[in-house]
């Protein structure tokens, strides 16, 4: 099944664009990420996430570069950039990465990998398949960690212990999830995230950060359910402009 043939024509006719570039330049592509799940879900997404093995800001130039009056912000630390399109549209490039976090909460240092490790650091494996957009691997699904299983029996799972502790926001990521798609947290994940929230994650990032997730939450449609959430693991810090 080609999952990529649900996708709209504008946005399929974008990454189609950016597959072919990225494979004239050498590179391999994948969408990744929330639109991979998104897609297998037949949920609606306008979220755009191509990540390269090779140089990911490379083909985030030679695609603004084609595109005229698209507007191009990169971020060399992290190896990502941002391409915004005449008509609004975004789209988002990285390089596929390995994370290390010298403590909890802090932002990672980042290093270039493969495809399969820069999955591995994402928060969920439900969030951590990619589809091959470049023409030799066209609609080829990566799924090392089982995210499309997770996805059929309704799991947010986590893909290792320290999840939580490397990234507490990751606590109200995985409150969001579970409002919008009334998921259950595997067993093991609901014990490192209570454990994380006992150790004081939270507490190890800034409030503007605590802050852009909780606003994230209260735009859901089922923002009640994972406030509720986060209210009985006892991880909800409503701050200026957060409503009860």
């Amino acid at each position: 099944m080609d999952l990529l043939a649900r996708l709209d024509k504008k946005l399929l006719k974008i990454v189609v664009e950016a597959g072919q570039l990225a494979e004239s330049l050498g590179l391999r592509a994948y969408l990744v990420g929330g639109p991979v799940r998104d897609l297998m879900l037949k949920r609606s997404n306008v979220d755009l996430d191509i990540t390269v093995e090779g140089n990911g800001i490379r083909l985030a130039e030679s695609f603004s570069a084609k595109h005229p009056h698209s507007k191009l912000v990169s971020y060399p630390a992290f190896k990502t950039a941002t391409v915004t399109l005449a008509d609004g549209q975004q789209v988002d490039f990285a390089t596929t990465r390995k994370e290390t976090y010298s403590q909890g909460g802090a932002f990672p240092a980042v290093v270039v990998s493969d495809i399969k490790e820069d999955l591995f650091r994402r928060d969920f494996t439900i969030n951590a398949m990619a589809i091959a957009i470049h023409p030799k691997s066209w609609g080829q699904l990566v799924d090392p960690y089982h995210g499309e299983l997770d996805l059929k029996l309704k799991k947010i799972r986590i893909l290792h212990d320290q999840s939580f502790l490397d990234d507490p926001t990751r606590i109200l990521r995985a409150a969001r999830f579970k409002g919008r798609l009334n998921f259950v947290l595997e067993r093991r994940t609901l014990k490192f995230l209570k454990a994380a929230i006992e150790a004081k994650a939270l507490e190890t990032i800034k409030p503007q950060r605590y802050q852009k997730d909780l606003d994230k939450i209260l735009k859901e449609k089922k923002s009640e359910e994972a406030v509720r959430c986060l209210k009985l693991w006892k991880a909800y810090k409503p701050t200026l402009g957060a409503k009860e």
